[in-house]
């Protein structure tokens, strides 16, 4: 038996590349999360004129954008594609017409630092095998009704490399997350393939470049679905291929993801997320 994760768990995270934990936090804890992250949302959200918009589909919008590639120590709002009409226009109320926040809000703000750093995360890290976990960024989804986009496979490692791979994704449902309104899928076993490609930093380190290691698609013939209740955790490991629908139904997908890298690897200086004076920090909220 692990510290949290019994040992058929610990195994099936080390076959599959993801785990399914349901029950892991309250309701109470996520929707207080909802709660500040809307709060957040009215309060860092950019105007129209100066929005950034977040895509996932294979179709960057953000690249070269400073306010994206400076967001690793800040809480910054990212909009949907889809939020805007022909005209350039808002479809919604800003706040509601959102990607995400990114990507610091485990270390800025106390709600989401709490929330992070707990001691059942600290010994779910453990049973999978980390040995010294940093959380490197935090991203909070909307996955907004009718227009939250698409994610297009892909592995958390081609974005946040380090050597060996260590990134590990904790992922917590705050709403129920259904293939009705875009949930996740993922390879079973993917991440003993080698990985695709890898994004990094330009040599002037204005934009992001994504070198192709590999031009095979994923095999996608038995992508498993990753339906999960409120208070759901899901693992995912840095290497396992992974992807969701468009939300085009009419209720939410609010979610919640930490990044945590090994302390035990290196993390690339070319990776776009950096934090030049913000030192990672761990699980314990000490």
């Amino acid at each position: 038996m692990g510290r949290y994760l019994t040992d058929t768990q610990i195994q099936a995270f080390r076959s599959d590349g993801f785990l399914v934990v349901p029950n892991f936090v309250s309701d109470d804890r996520c929707l207080q999360l909802r709660e500040r992250a809307m709060a957040l949302a009215e309060k860092h959200v950019p105007s129209p004129e100066e929005a950034t918009v977040f895509t996932a589909d294979g179709k960057p919008q953000h690249t070269s954008d400073d306010y994206f590639l400076t967001s690793g120590e800040q809480i910054r709002c990212f909009f949907e594609k889809d939020a805007f009409d022909a005209h350039g226009n808002l479809r919604a109320e800003p706040h509601l017409a959102l990607n995400k926040l990114g990507h610091a809000m485990h270390d800025l703000d106390p709600v989401f630092d709490s929330f992070s750093r707990t001691s059942d995360l600290a010994d779910v890290a453990s049973d999978i095998g980390m040995r010294d976990p940093l959380l490197l960024q935090s991203m909070y989804i909307f996955k907004q009704p009718y227009i939250g986009g698409e994610v297009t496979c892909h592995t958390d490692h081609t974005y946040l490399w380090t050597e060996p791979q260590s990134v590990v994704g904790f992922w917590f449902a705050i709403d129920d997350a259904t293939n009705e309104n875009g949930c996740m899928w993922a390879v079973p076993g993917g991440h003993r393939l080698p990985v695709r490609s890898r994004s990094h930093l330009n040599d002037s380190r204005t934009a992001t470049v994504m070198d192709v290691l590999d031009p095979e698609p994923y095999p996608l013939d038995n992508l498993q679905c990753l339906e999960a209740k409120r208070g759901t955790l899901v693992l995912l490991d840095g290497a396992v291929p992974h992807l969701s629908a468009a939300n085009t139904s009419d209720k939410p997908r609010h979610a919640y993801t930490i990044h945590a890298i090994d302390g035990a690897a290196s993390y690339l200086d070319d990776n776009w997320l950096q934090r030049p004076t913000l030192p990672l920090r761990g699980f314990s909220l000490n």
